[in-house]
């Protein structure tokens, strides 16, 4: 597969109450070329990442209006926008205006990935960001419709990527992961959202155990 095949069917995706970060561009928190940016950042690590021998692919439910909306990167927020282009080497400038905005997922996911040395890629079921009807800036768990295109996809960048195992975090990115069960090993953890935080963080510590120790021991 070419990264730019992926691309082009990432950026055509189009369903109401959805907003594209990698074609739309949010008149009130973007900058202008935002929706450039976030295509070349994914361009880029879509490319690295394909280069590797790469550990795990971790998988959310869709995109959030505090985090993947404004970033274009799952299970990323402003505050760790920076964090994550430096894991794969790649150099931009902010692309949203005014403050960073945090978002709780977001900052547990990091939290544990400042941790560890293992190349991850991050992505969900759903690479868009679904919204309730008339509320951008909301966040909802997206359809049926929605789910099965997100597949497709997440179908491609498996077979690009060849990852070891998938992280599915939390039940819906599970139901999807096992679908490729046939190839490669499917793991899951709970969603560190309403409560689950100390609870994903233990789980991830248990399969990351043996990159924790090398870290520990380098450190």
């Amino acid at each position: 597969m070419k990264v730019e095949f992926f691309l082009q069917q990432l950026m055509s995706l189009k369903f109401e109450n959805t907003f594209n970060p990698y074609v739309d561009r949010c008149a009130k928190f973007d900058c202008l070329n935002a929706p450039e940016q976030r295509t070349k950042i994914l361009k880029e690590m879509l490319s690295a990442a394909s280069k590797i021998e790469l550990d795990s692919l971790w998988i959310g439910r869709d995109l959030g209006h505090r985090g993947g909306r404004r970033t274009g990167l799952a299970l990323t927020d402003d505050v760790h926008f920076s964090d994550h282009l430096i894991r794969w080497s790649i150099d931009c400038k902010k692309i949203t205006m005014g403050e960073d905005v945090p978002e709780r997922t977001a900052s547990t996911i990091w939290k544990f990935l400042e941790r560890i040395k293992s190349p991850v890629f991050l992505w969900n079921v759903f690479p868009l960001h679904p919204y309730a009807p008339g509320l951008p800036f909301s966040n909802r768990a997206h359809n049926t419709d929605e789910r099965e295109a997100g597949e497709k996809l997440l179908k491609i960048l498996i077979d690009f990527l060849k990852p070891k195992r998938l992280i599915a975090i939390g039940n819906d990115a599970e139901r999807a992961a096992l679908k490729f069960a046939n190839q490669c090993e499917v793991v899951k953890v709970r969603h560190p959202s309403y409560g689950g935080q100390n609870i994903f963080l233990n789980q991830m510590e248990v399969i990351y155990r043996e990159d924790l120790s090398n870290t520990l021991a380098i450190d």
